[in-house]
């Protein structure tokens, strides 16, 4: 810090007190009897003023600049305006002291020897206070709230703005350290309001608004008369009795002298918001200084240390703008930073401090050493282990111990030093001498080694990263840089204030200097761009710049250098300039350059940068091509040209290096056909019908499907063509290219089929398909069509096609719910499994949905097919099996549908007579296991109530019993219950007239038959009627071993004679049936009839005997007495003798089963089928 003379003025009597106007361009002055006002910018006097008629102790201008006040020794305040005219006068008792603007209200409050007033422009009158002692100074808080006074008797009274006492604080000297200037701490950022006090104890103290003292008292070695504080804070200026103004920190830390005088100074103000500062002297003298605070800094690669309030050190890392601050208490004079190294010189002591770790972020500094010596010094370096000092021509290197262990004398002032790295303890310094010499000088030699000498002195110098080359700016401003092994000046540039070179980059510098940055890379022109300040460093693409007290960090990108290099196909060199940062633009211009210059490697790691992995795959597929002997370089840049969109360029290099067919893979993969055509030209057939191809590929991937068919048509490509006019259902095209073709080309033919088929076309498919003698296709064709009547037709012709066709015509008739029609299909067509799987499902269906009589009739179709398979030897016994098992159950089925109909429904559409006859049929048959849908409830149910009601009452109490012990449904819950109780009232016995005879023994059986549905005498099984299944008078005979069927219908068809009969048969025929009626009663057959004494059998056996006739027996009988169910083989026939005559019966010819009738007398008309 220095303080330079502005300007110096003399009144004639003595300088009591001063104030700047808010906006500092005017002075008052308090000198003698009058106010003497200046213009602050070069002291002269604008005006003197007189009001006052004595002299004029105090001066103070309110904060807004309006007013001002005076007070003097005649007890009068007068309020001036800004135009220096008074406009208000008021007195105290006694002279006045001091005078203070509130700094917000405006409030003016003066003080006389005896007491203190508050005025304000809204109040008619002074509010004046009695004071204790004589008030010397005043001051007010920054929020106006508070006045602090300070008197003789060495106490501070706190006021608030209506003058009441609210703190109180008494200096321990009392009245012997009267408080002679005061002055509130002006710093918007403190946390509490400080008032500095200086008082005639010789003391500088500090205190809270709440009178509590901060730190001790300071000791000044002088009388104190004034006291200010700089704008913001952060400076005291004190003066007083030993004739001089010091500055201070606002912690009381003496910095340094303003400027001496010829006798005490009793005021000391600083003009707002500047560095000048004004005294006022005993003997009239008024001084004007500037105070110049020069920058003590360092600067190590990205760590700059700078001084801070004077007695602080700030560290800031330049890339990630951490700070720290290092507080010393006492005025820092010079600061050297490198590495891990950071070392402060104080007025008294060298510090020396280290960082904790070797972290680069590292930002934590601990305090290694301390030199406790004064030193004198111009330029303060550290080192690993030492301290070099700088006093014009002389170095001097000391340990940290505070040791000299070296020094070197030069022929010149020292202008420049800077450490340029080395081993510690080893490193080396790098000097510059007025004289233009230059030094290299290691730490830990004697001997300076002379790097070169130039006519001019040196004002700044730097080292390249390689130690290769020198940069020199002199003090002409002219930047000069030297080969240091040659000693050759290489090349120099004017209007330099400071360089550097960059730490990453060999041949790039940087020089500052004219309000411009310069940058130059190895000889080229130099690249400017404006810029403040000094430049200290360059790292990278960083620009370290000091710009008056503080230092930044510019982002500088090196485009310019970099299109430098590229302009000379210098790529490597550009691409080191690009690392230290350019934009992407620049990254893929470099790369382009490097890759149209086959400089791979750089092309590949600028594209890396900029992540363009299709350039990097062209780059990788070149390389690889170059591994395996490659060597064609047009070929290689011809690759590159189509990459980068200079198609023709491409074109041409494909050329001339004999691979036209690159060319026009090309331009056919970019649809440029008209310049593949002109580069083909009249050339070879096949690669103009290539070319089309491709042409009619691209016409149909951009949406022209109409004139691709055309390209691919007239290129040859029929199926391409048909694809597109499928897909598109153009029907009338597909039709013109099916006819044009000839039908030894299937293949398209057969897609044209296909699309007529898809686009529902069938007339056209079947042409295509007639066309090339596809008829297997073409069956297919009516089959998906559904035209079956060509399709039989066809089939009829061709007869090997007939599977292919009755089998998809009998699954369209099951899914279209004509399934009987479809089993018959299935026959037809030979695939019985089907047939039986057809029927099966819908024999399941018809039970699981009660259709009964459904049931029993699929049964009966199962039964008959069965018995169609059982033809084939291999599978005739499981068939056989099969058969009587379905023909039971079709004979359930069909009996129990009556019963479900009487369970169900409301009214009945049967004899009581024939449900009774029906549920002991069904309960015979249900002796083993009950089929699906079959209920043993609904069964019992039906015959206890037709028991009952036919008088079968033993047969229905039974059934009754029976249905106790089943769970029945609780809509027969009561009347099964009324019925049990009500068939106890009954006689327990059946009617007579309901027992069945058995027509072969006679025998009479039980209405409940535990043998099931035979004779309990005889064991024959008994015929029942399919109407009212009611005993038929037939017993089923078989034939004797050797006697065929056709030989047995033949011996009965010859009629031996018989008796005479009265009357003759009636014989009547129909399309279904033929019966013999006999109108008169006939004698009863003979006793000499053959078949009668077969019927004969052993009583009490076990085992059913047949009735087995041989040829004899089978001579006597009468056709119209027999009966024969002419089963299809591998069946035999069944035959039945009638032993009634009299009562005909009706034989169905498909399903054999018997139906009783009653006719005229004399008359029985069996049906043979």
């Amino acid at each position: 810090m220095r303080a330079v003379l502005t300007w110096r003025d003399k009144a004639e009597q003595c300088v009591y007190d001063l104030a700047f106007k808010p906006d500092g361009t005017q002075l008052i002055l308090a000198a003698g009897n009058r106010l003497l006002v200046y213009d602050t910018s070069d002291g002269t006097l604008l005006q003197p003023l007189k009001g006052h008629k004595d002299t004029v102790y105090c001066v103070a201008y309110a904060k807004d600049g309006k007013r001002f006040a005076s007070g003097s020794a005649d007890k009068s305040v007068i309020i001036w305006t800004s135009k220096l005219e008074g406009i208000l006068k008021y007195t105290h008792n006694d002279s006045i002291q001091c005078v203070s603007y509130n700094p917000v209200t405006h409030q003016l409050a003066s003080c006389s020897s005896s007491d203190f007033g508050l005025w304000s422009p809204e109040q008619k009158s002074v509010s004046k206070h009695k004071s204790s002692s004589k008030i010397t100074c005043c001051s007010w808080t920054n929020d106006g709230q508070y006045l602090a006074l300070g008197m003789f008797n060495g106490v501070i009274s706190i006021r608030n703005k209506n003058g009441e006492e609210k703190v109180k604080i008494e200096r321990p000297g009392g009245s012997l350290s009267p408080v002679w200037s005061i002055c509130w701490n002006p710093s918007r950022e403190e946390h509490n309001d400080i008032l500095a006090v200086a008082d005639w104890g010789q003391k500088l103290s500090f205190y809270q608004l709440s009178g509590k003292q901060i730190g001790k008292d300071r000791s000044l070695n002088f009388d104190p008369c004034c006291i200010s504080y700089f704008t913001k804070g952060e400076y005291i200026l004190l003066g007083g009795s030993d004739k001089q103004v010091s500055l201070f920190t606002k912690d009381g830390v003496r910095l340094g002298t303003v400027g001496e005088q010829n006798s005490w100074m009793w005021t000391c103000k600083v003009k707002p918001d500047s560095n000048y500062v004004v005294v006022g002297c005993q003997d009239g003298t008024i001084s004007f200084y500037q105070l110049i605070f020069s920058t003590v800094h360092g600067l190590y690669k990205d760590r700059y240390a700078y001084r801070d309030s004077m007695t602080d050190v700030i560290v800031q890392h330049l890339i990630t703008e951490q700070k720290v601050r290092i507080k010393c208490k006492e005025l820092v004079k010079k600061i050297a930073i490198y590495k891990n190294r950071l070392a402060i010189q104080l007025p008294e002591k060298i510090l020396i401090y280290e960082l904790y770790s070797d972290d680069s972020l590292d930002m934590r500094y601990r305090v290694k050493e301390k030199i406790v010596r004064k030193f004198e010094c111009n330029l303060l370096v550290v080192c690993a282990d030492h301290i070099i000092l700088c006093q014009e021509k002389r170095l001097q290197c000391l340990s940290f111990s505070g040791v000299k262990e070296r020094e070197w004398q030069m022929e010149s002032l020292i202008r420049y030093i800077k450490v340029i790295g080395g081993p510690p303890g080893r490193e080396g310094l790098l000097v510059g001498l007025k004289n233009g010499q230059i030094l290299k000088i290691f730490v830990d030699s004697l001997f300076a080694i002379v790097l070169l000498k130039q006519a001019t002195a040196v004002r700044c110098l730097d080292m390249s990263a390689s130690r290769n080359k020198l940069a020199v700016v002199d003090e002409n401003d002219t930047c000069l840089v030297y080969d240091i092994h040659t000693k050759e000046l290489l090349f120099q540039e004017p209007n330099a204030n400071s360089v550097a070179w960059n730490t990453q980059c060999e041949d790039m510098l940087c020089f500052s200097g004219g309000g411009y940055l310069n940058i130059k890379a190895s000889t080229f022109p130099v690249h400017q761009q404006k810029l403040q300040g000094f430049v200290v460093g360059y790292n990278g693409s960083r620009i370290f710049c000091l710009h008056a007290f503080s230092m930044s960090a510019v982002e500088v990108p090196q485009s310019a250098p970099m299109y430098q290099y590229l302009d000379r196909k210098m790529f490597r060199e550009a691409y080191q300039i690009a690392c230290l940062g350019v934009t992407d633009t620049d990254w893929r211009e470099l790369a382009m350059e490097a890759l149209e210059g086959l400089e791979f490697e750089t092309a590949k790691k600028a594209f890396t940068r900029v992540q363009d992995l299709r350039y990097l795959e062209l780059i990788n597929s070149i390389e690889e091509r170059k591994k395996r002997g490659e060597t064609n370089n047009d070929l290689f840049l011809a690759d590159v040209f189509s990459y980068q969109g200079k198609f023709h360029e491409a074109a041409k290099l494909y050329k001339r290096s004999g691979h036209e067919n690159l060319a026009l893979d090309m331009y056919t993969d970019l649809r440029m056909f008209e310049y593949a055509k002109d580069f083909l030209g009249s050339g070879d057939p096949k690669e103009t019908k290539m070319l089309i191809t491709k042409q009619a590929d691209w016409a149909r991937n951009i949406n022209e499907p109409k004139a691709a068919v055309e390209m691919y048509i007239s290129a040859g490509e029929h199926g391409k063509a048909i694809a597109i006019s499928g897909d598109h259902g153009w029907v009338d095209m597909l039709i013109d290219i099916a006819r044009k073709l000839d039908k030894a080309e299937r293949e398209p033919l057969l897609m044209c089929a296909h699309y007529f088929k898809k686009l529902d076309n069938p007339g056209y498919a079947a042409e295509t398909y007639l066309k090339i003698g596809d008829l297997k296709s073409l069956v297919q064709l009516h089959v998906e069509t559904q035209r079956w009547d060509e399709a039989f037709a066809l089939g009829e012709k061709h007869p090997e096609f007939k599977d292919d066709i009755y089998v998809p015509y009998a699954q369209w008739l099951a899914e279209s719910d004509r399934f009987e029609e479809a089993q018959k299909a299935f026959h037809k067509a030979g695939r019985q499994g089907e047939a039986v799987r057809v029927l099966e499902q819908l024999t399941h269906n018809a039970v699981v949905e009660s259709r009964f009589n459904d049931a029993a009739y699929y049964y009966w179709m199962l039964s008959m097919q069965c018995l169609d398979i059982a033809q084939d030897p291999a599978q005739k016994d499981v068939m056989l099996g099969k058969f009587h098992h379905f023909q039971h159950l079709a004979e359930l089925y069909h009996g129990y549908h009556a019963i479900q109909r009487y369970t169900e429904e409301p009214f009945s559409f049967h004899l009581p007579e024939t449900l009774f006859n029906i549920s002991r049929f069904l309960l015979h048959s249900l002796t083993k296991d009950t089929p699906l849908g079959i209920s043993k409830v609904n069964t019992l149910f039906t015959l206890a109530k037709q028991s009952k009601a036919l008088g079968a009452y033993k047969l229905a109490r039974h059934a009754y019993d029976k249905l106790q012990g089943l769970q029945t449904p609780a809509r027969f819950q009561k009347s099964i219950e009324l019925g049990s109780l009500t068939i106890r009232s009954k006689p327990f016995h059946d009617s007579e007239e309901l027992v069945p005879l058995c027509y072969r023994c006679s025998t009479n059986n039980p209405l409940l038959n535990n043998l099931g549905n035979v004779c309990i005498n005889c064991r024959q099984p008994f015929v029942f009627s399919a109407s009212s299944y009611e005993v038929l008078h037939l017993v089923e005979f078989y034939l004797e071993e050797g006697i065929t069927d056709e030989e047995a219908v033949s011996l009965i068809d010859l009629e031996a004679p018989r008796h005479k009969r009265e009357n003759k048969w009636q014989e009547i025929a129909s399309n279904t049936s033929q019966t013999l009626r006999l109108d008169e009663t006939l004698d009863s057959l003979g006793d000499d009839d053959p078949f009668t004494a077969k019927l004969s059998f052993e009583q009490g056996g076990l085992e059913f005997v047949p009735v087995v006739v041989n040829r004899s027996v089978l001579r006597s009988m009468s056709r119209r007495d027999v009966l024969v169910k002419r089963w299809p083989p591998p069946l035999r026939w069944q035959y039945f003798r009638s032993l009634l005559p009299d009562a005909s019966i009706t034989m169905c010819p498909s399903c054999f089963q018997g139906i009783c009738g009653v006719g005229r007398a004399g008359q029985m008309s069996p049906l043979e089928g």
